[in-house]
Formats: C-alpha cells, sequence, structure tokens
C-alpha cells in the first residue's frame, strides 16, 4: 500500500531532470496504478504492464479474503483502472490471455498480447556435477529432482508433503528441495519427523550457488495450489529450460504451464489433488529419454522466453 509514494518520493528527489518515454511495470502489485497515471499523464509517455499475476482473485482462490468483501472490491477496482491505463498488457501464457479477456470484457483485445517472463542467456562454465553433488550430500548415481523457489500457500505445500511421503521409500530417485517461504516449516516438521532417505530441503541460498546446484541436477519440479482459478505461469521455469532439464508440473487445472510442456516435448502434467497422479507422470519421466526433453525444452526457450523477443513486442508499440 505504501510503495507507489515511495516509488514517487524517490521519482521526485533523484529523476525530476528525466523525461520519460515509456513506462514499464508489472504485476503484483497492481497499487501502483495512480502513480502510474500521474507520470503518463505528465510525460504522454506510452505504458506497457508485464502481467505476472493476477490479483485480486489468486488472493480469493487461496481464501486470504473472500471476493464479497471490502479489499477485495478495493482492489479489484484498482485493478480495472491499471488494465484501463495500459496502453499494451502482456500476458504470461495463451490461458493467461484467455482469463483476462473473459474476466475483463471492457477491455480492447488489440492490446493484449502473449509477452512471458523472458531470460538473457549467459555463458555457462561446466559444472562437474559429481564434485557438486558430493560437496551437497546428493546421490551421485540416482536422477535429481529439483524444486527452487518460495515455499508458500501459491504452492500448495501440503500436496508437496502428500507427494514426497508416498515416495520417500523409493531407491530410483531423489528429491532436493531449495526455497523459504511462509509454509517453509511445514516442510521441515514434516522431514525433521519421517527423515526420508530421499529427500534434501535447504534454505534458500545465492544466485550463483543456485545455479551451480541446479546445473547438478536432472528434472525440475513446479508445484501449484489446485484451487487457482487464474492461469500463473512461473518463472522458475526458465531455469529448468536453461539448464536442459525436463519438468514435472503438478497445478491446478487453469494453468497451461504443464499442457504446454507435454504438447513441446519437454515434460509431463498432473493436476495437484492426488499423489498418485504424480507418482504416474513420476514413473512417466524416469523412463524417458531426459537429455532428450531436456533439448526439446532448451529449443523452446530459444524460440519463446529470450529477451530479444520481449524486447521486440514491447518496442514495436513505440
Amino acid at each position: 500500500m505504501l510503495l507507489p509514494y515511495q516509488y514517487e518520493f524517490a521519482i521526485k528527489r533523484y529523476l525530476r531532470d528525466i523525461k520519460f518515454d515509456l513506462i514499464l511495470y508489472s504485476t503484483p502489485p497492481i497499487t501502483l496504478t495512480n502513480l502510474i497515471a500521474r507520470l503518463k499523464k505528465k510525460y504522454k509517455a506510452k505504458t506497457y504492464l508485464l502481467l505476472k499475476d493476477i490479483f485480486p482473485q489468486n488472493a480469493v482462490d487461496l481464501k486470504v479474503f473472500s471476493n464479497r468483501s471490502i479489499l477485495y472490491r478495493h482492489f479489484r477496482r484498482t485493478e480495472k483502472k491499471l488494465y484501463e491505463i495500459s496502453d499494451n498488457i502482456g500476458c504470461m501464457s495463451p490461458a493467461n490471455e484467455e482469463y483476462l479477456l473473459k474476466h475483463n470484457d471492457y477491455l480492447n483485445p488489440n492490446k493484449v498480447e502473449i509477452n512471458p517472463n523472458s531470460v538473457e542467456l549467459q555463458q555457462k562454465r561446466a559444472v562437474d556435477k559429481e564434485e557438486i553433488r558430493k560437496r551437497y550430500d546428493l546421490p551421485i548415481n540416482l536422477p535429481v529432482l529439483i524444486y527452487g523457489g518460495n515455499l508458500g500457500k501459491p504452492q500448495g505445500v501440503d500436496y508437496i508433503i502428500k507427494v514426497l511421503q508416498t515416495n520417500k521409500d523409493r531407491k530410483d530417485c531423489f528429491f532436493l528441495i531449495i526455497g523459504n517461504g511462509t509454509e517453509y516449516h511445514k516442510l521441515d516438521e514434516w522431514i525433521s519427523k519421517n527423515k526420508p532417505n530421499n529427500v534434501k530441503l535447504m534454505q534458500r541460498v545465492p544466485k550463483s550457488e543456485y545455479d551451480i546446484l541446479i546445473a547438478s541436477c536432472d528434472i525440475g519440479l513446479i508445484f501449484l495450489d489446485h484451487r487457482f482459478t487464474i492461469p500463473n505461469y512461473p518463472s522458475r521455469l526458465l531455469s529448468y529450460l536453461e539448464n536442459k532439464m525436463p519438468v514435472l508440473a503438478a497445478t491446478d487445472v487453469n494453468t497451461d504451464i504443464g499442457k504446454i510442456a507435454e504438447a513441446n516435448g519437454y515434460g509431463f502434467w498432473c493436476e495437484s489433488k492426488d499423489p498418485e497422479d504424480f507418482n504416474s507422470i513420476l514413473d512417466k519421466i524416469l523412463s524417458s529419454d531426459l537429455h532428450q526433453m531436456g533439448e526439446n525444452g532448451y529449443q523452446f526457450l530459444l524460440k519463446n522466453y529470450l529477451v530479444e523477443n520481449t524486447y521486440t513486442l514491447i518496442i514495436s508499440h513505440k
């Protein structure tokens, strides 16, 4: 709630002699709406919204507040105004674009397009996987599945625990979970109590360390709470594809991240309700050609998720 005032203070203090031609902003937050409107009017600037998440509906889905509450009505008005003042809106995926237009039918479809998260490829140093795995006490000869990122309500940590519980006696793979968040303690407590031999939990590590760890793993994991009605598209997918790793996605039915992975041969998807559904796609991926799936994902990244693509779309509206 305070962010727009902090931004405005900083702009007036440090950037008052600069004229802006283009204003880029993402959601969350949606609370920058009035500030963006003032800047747009002052500078006659183009405005481009990179729609990363749809709030307040995501909070309603997770029962943070109801869609009949004063909070919801306030934030929904703010959200609508943000869309209205945006000259263009870049969505994360086809499902994301479809949802936005369906639930905001006042919007001109011509100003909405698909413009997902993107990455600037860096020259990667060769990683000694065996040395890295020894350093972090990971198995040398087993496929390692990694989840890296937030561990909060959106990720459905209760479901993650059910998945780990039903697989704690497996000897053909290993789970590495890295992250922090409001639900981290649940995983920590479950591991302390059950002491599984095929799971390692680590708190968030510096990016340089995470890059080394992910490069030494084999399969990327994506989890989302099954209650979501909005189509989220987690950005951690990019680091998996960049490292040529196939993906297992357990999400709600509205998100198309797993369906896109299946359609393009770099992953498998299931709904995040029944852990046995996850076990089915786990068996499937462990018997697949991980190298080829990883290559498929990398080629999809090159075609769709590079910074050049994002830049070209944004600058085409000048």
